[in-house]
């Protein structure tokens, strides 16, 4: 992985998909949104019980509607926000446990975040160098002269130029900025990444770049990355496993091959319906599922299935239970279709 001392030569490590190194436990992360002194008490139930986990050296996949909770989820992962109720196990720790300056301190040089504005997520007021030292003088990583050496070996990484160190983010494109992003956050060496959406804000063209660059570094440092995003072709081309997310809740996780060969839950099947097809042979063949109704608000969501009314199977029993997540052909699904 990439190494503090940046004299030393960058080695390709090669990491194990066996070692589980983030688990979630019934993540609850609520927002309470009562306007008024007297007025109802009204929670935004933005994460709801989500659970998964992510193995070293894979990319696990996020995907799901605009409001489903994705970033909030990421921002949790990371200590933005405090949790309502669950856990989060790094290397078996829970990271919500940790009280000690120094350990959280830790946990956060390890744990990164990629941000999905790469406009807004830099300061304009300082130059990249800046950008990317920065953290590592919070850290307080090596002398300043190791800082600048590391900076330089930082942007060669990411594909940029030696001279754009003395640049502000205002003169970079959006690809570059996103870059610079990314070079900021392997600048501390981390093991896990939440990338929330990083190519959502970027023309076509540069998204396959910026995806392109993500898998070498994963491959080459043995990172693992957490990856949010609306482009359900570009998960699957990244992702190892994907979960699909609907209003705070996960729906469904598996193996990105055989969930895309085989959606189960009605709200995954609806979703890859939608995903463009480069074959004008096989786009006419493919079936489109619409679904209908309205999305339910996730403030004090009813009981039941959250999906109910726009699913086209939807039972009695949906408007009384929440699914559970069971073991279906392979993977987990929540619906009581199975």
């Amino acid at each position: 992985m990439l190494v503090p001392q940046p004299q030393r030569t960058l080695q390709v490590k090669t990491a194990p998909k066996t070692q589980t190194l983030l688990e979630v436990r019934g993540l609850r992360k609520y927002f309470d949104v009562t306007r008024g002194l007297f007025a109802s008490k009204k929670i935004v139930k933005a994460v709801d019980d989500v659970s998964f986990t992510v193995k070293q050296g894979e990319t696990h996949g996020l995907v799901g509607e605009s409001g489903c909770g994705k970033s909030t989820l990421g921002r949790t992962i990371v200590r933005i926000y405090s949790p309502t109720s669950g856990q989060v196990l790094y290397r078996d720790k829970d990271v919500f446990a940790i009280k000690n300056a120094a350990d959280l301190k830790a946990y956060q040089k390890r744990v990164q975040m990629i941000f999905q504005d790469p406009y807004a997520s830099l300061n304009p007021r300082l130059t990249i160098g800046e950008i990317i030292r920065e953290s590592m003088d919070i850290h307080n990583i090596g002398t300043h002269a190791d800082r600048e050496v590391r900076v330089q070996e930082l942007i060669r990484l990411v594909g940029l130029k030696p001279d754009h160190v003395r640049r502000f983010p205002h003169e970079f494109s959006g690809g570059q900025r996103q870059r610079i992003s990314i070079a900021r956050t392997l600048a501390l060496d981390p093991e896990f990444i939440v990338c929330d959406e990083p190519i959502s804000a970027l023309d076509v063209s540069i998204q396959a770049q910026i995806i392109n660059l993500l898998e070498d570094l994963r491959d080459t440092f043995g990172l693992s990355y957490l990856f949010i995003a609306h482009d359900l072709s570009m998960v699957k081309h990244i992702s190892h496993r994907i979960s699909v997310m609907y209003l705070g809740h996960i729906v469904e996780t598996g193996e990105s091959s055989l969930l895309y060969r085989s959606p189960l839950h009605p709200y995954s099947q609806a979703l890859l319906s939608s995903v463009c097809v480069p074959d004008p042979v096989a786009a006419s063949r493919k079936q489109r599922i619409l679904l209908k109704g309205e999305i339910p608000t996730p403030i004090n969501p009813p009981p039941g299935c959250p999906f109910y009314k726009r699913c086209r199977h939807g039972m009695e029993i949906c408007t009384l239970e929440m699914p559970l997540l069971k073991e279906v052909q392979g993977r987990e699904v929540a619906c009581h279709l199975y």
